[in-house]
């Protein structure tokens, strides 16, 4: 069950989330993750993952959901957050496995990326939401015969946090290690594809950006399951197709 918060913008996050998990489950390597680009028409998904060790960690306040942050603000924090850690990762998932696996199985797949760079493995997770994307689903028989195919997704306890980069240092730090490597990564695509705009945003629905998809059609980057074209109201994309996990 996801656990609920009441918090402001500008309430300083805490460890406190971090150090009730470490207790509950009896252990003191901490991972948290939170995820970018979810709702994005092009680009990757992106997943970004700190690990803490609750015995050792020192307060780090001022971290903040990145969204919150100005850019370079955040780009001055990646540094700093990366030594603060015992441990970090970012994993991306691309338009084309997202439309092959769907969003779910795709942010799974990044947040296993992610963790695979960590170089501390985690004993438990606080995950960004109210919803488990990252444990590992339950085997069906193609799975056992399928020897080849990768393991993705965790078998780790795993708690949600609704707002969690609000609150958790830990978590807020890995948004900002997400946030900052997924902007990136769509500055550079930007300037293969200028008229997308995708320096500016980021990939996901302005009205200007479906505009261009309409007049020049979807690019390689693109997640062409999506509704990519439809003045929705929302800034966010929408899947057209539901994809197993």
């Amino acid at each position: 069950m996801a656990a609920t918060t009441k918090t402001g913008k500008n309430q300083p996050t805490t460890l406190d989330h971090e150090r009730a998990l470490a207790a509950r489950h009896g252990v003191k390597l901490i991972g948290a993750v939170d995820e970018v680009g979810r709702g994005a028409l092009a680009g990757p998904i992106t997943v970004g993952i700190t690990v803490i060790d609750i015995n050792e960690v020192s307060e780090f306040p001022e971290l903040r959901d990145s969204k919150l942050l100005r850019p370079e603000t955040r780009e001055a924090l990646v540094p700093q957050v990366r030594q603060w850690a015992a441990g970090y990762g970012v994993g991306h998932a691309s338009a084309e496995e997202i439309d092959s696996l769907g969003v779910t199985a795709a942010l799974r797949l990044a947040g296993t990326r992610a963790v695979e760079q960590c170089a501390v493995a985690p004993e438990a997770i606080l995950l960004d939401g109210s919803y488990d994307w990252l444990t590992a689903p339950e085997l069906d028989l193609f799975d056992v015969l399928a020897d080849d195919r990768d393991p993705v997704g965790l078998h780790l306890p795993l708690s949600t946090i609704i707002k969690g980069d609000m609150t958790c240092q830990a978590i807020a730090g890995a948004s900002i290690l997400a946030k900052v490597e997924r902007d990136g990564i769509m500055s550079e695509l930007a300037s293969a594809h200028p008229d997308f705009g995708w320096d500016i945003n980021k990939g996901y629905a302005t009205a200007a950006h479906r505009a261009a998809i309409t007049a020049l059609g979807p690019c390689d980057y693109h997640r062409k399951s999506w509704n990519l074209t439809s003045q929705a109201d929302t800034a966010d994309g929408e899947a057209t197709t539901k994809k197993a996990k």
